[in-house]
């Protein structure tokens, strides 16, 4: 065999789970078909040996009123029911909604793409911890606490000038977000701090209970852009057992999202941040994410259908198989294990749904 069929088998033994995905709203291509606007549909994502997909529901941020909390929450719902809608079977493909690790194997075992649904920016719960377990009852294993602008949980990474926001709201998280904290570890829901305020990342790692995820994030040592974690932060993700989820977003792995060449940043700048994290907090704080259809994509993973070409730059980069798998998937099966060990349970208490 050659280098790259090796490679190419390698990884379609694996169970791979790309931790961040994003799906067209308000309209979209079915995603059993072939679509040439989005870079993941399951026809890609079986080409590219993909076992798995969280696909987030993404909350804009918008003004922290009722009347906002309602519109977001509305979409919230909205965005999770069409996500749910991906769980069938047509055009040869088969998948399932999964709503705890087991469910993700099960799947995997039966030769199905697994679909994890998941929240991206807590506005989405306004200041009504009620809806956690709503959003749970839906099959949501992550909720990211904040996108860019900051709201009524937590202080953004990236404040929102247009909508009145000055560099903090509230030194990292709120009262609120305290709580909130609290309802999703009891809930098995993991804490996404992608996104987050450097404070709010920090605070976040230390109160909540279940070790909090990174799912669409890159190393500020290597680029310094906001939305990247520093070195005390990906030290405290060591610390608490968390995990950062390396993305396919140019600018995150690479000033202005080119080299010093001129050239595009790809696979090898995406590998090159996998190894800084592995070889300052470990290869088991670490993981692999593309952002697709959220802005993520680089020369050699331009979408799903490209995904065995990580594997082939980690094989060349000398990591073992077991530490392969771990990065494609399972650390991140780990931590959701480690929630719903936490919360006490797999799945949402009948009195809950």
């Amino acid at each position: 065999m050659t280098e790259r069929s090796d490679a190419d088998a390698l990884h379609r033994s694996l169970l791979t789970l790309d931790s961040h995905i994003d799906i067209p709203w308000p309209d979209g291509d079915d995603p059993f078909e072939r679509s040439a606007e989005r870079r993941v549909d399951l026809v890609k994502m079986r080409e590219g040996g993909v076992s798995a997909g969280c696909f987030a529901a993404y909350i804009p941020q918008g003004p922290t009123d009722a009347a906002g909390h309602a519109e977001a929450s509305d979409r919230a719902f909205a965005m999770l029911n069409r996500i749910r809608e991906m769980g069938a079977e047509r055009n040869g493909i088969a998948a399932r909604i999964c709503d705890s690790a087991d469910a993700i194997d099960r799947a995997r075992a039966e030769g199905a793409i697994a679909i994890v649904p998941a929240i991206e920016n807590a506005y989405a719960v306004g200041e009504d911890l009620s809806l956690v377990a709503r959003y749970r009852a839906l099959g949501v294993r992550y909720m990211t606490l904040t996108h860019n602008g900051h709201n009524a949980v937590a202080d953004s990474a990236i404040p929102r000038r247009d909508l009145g926001d000055g560099e903090t709201r509230w030194n990292g998280l709120s009262p609120f977000g305290l709580e909130l904290v609290a309802e999703l570890n009891r809930h098995g829901v993991l804490i996404d701090v992608s996104h987050l305020s450097r404070d709010g990342m920090l605070q976040a790692a230390a109160r909540s209970a279940t070790p909090v995820v990174a799912t669409h994030s890159c190393v500020r040592a290597l680029s310094d852009h906001r939305r990247n974690l520093d070195d005390t932060q990906l030290d405290a993700l060591r610390e608490t057992g968390g995990l950062i989820q390396i993305t396919a977003m140019p600018g995150f792995l690479r000033p202005r999202g080119v080299k010093p060449d001129g050239r595009p940043a790809d696979v090898a700048d995406l590998v090159d941040h996998i190894d800084y994290v592995a070889d300052r907090i470990g290869a088991a704080h670490v993981g692999i994410s593309s952002d697709f259809d959220g802005g993520g994509a680089i020369m050699g993973w331009r979408d799903a259908s490209e995904s065995p070409a990580i594997t082939a730059e980690l094989i060349r980069r000398g990591y073992a198989t077991a530490e392969i798998a771990a990065l494609w998937g399972g650390n991140l099966l780990r931590l959701l294990r480690k929630a719903e060990a936490i919360s006490g349970c797999h799945s949402v208490p009948d009195e809950d749904r």
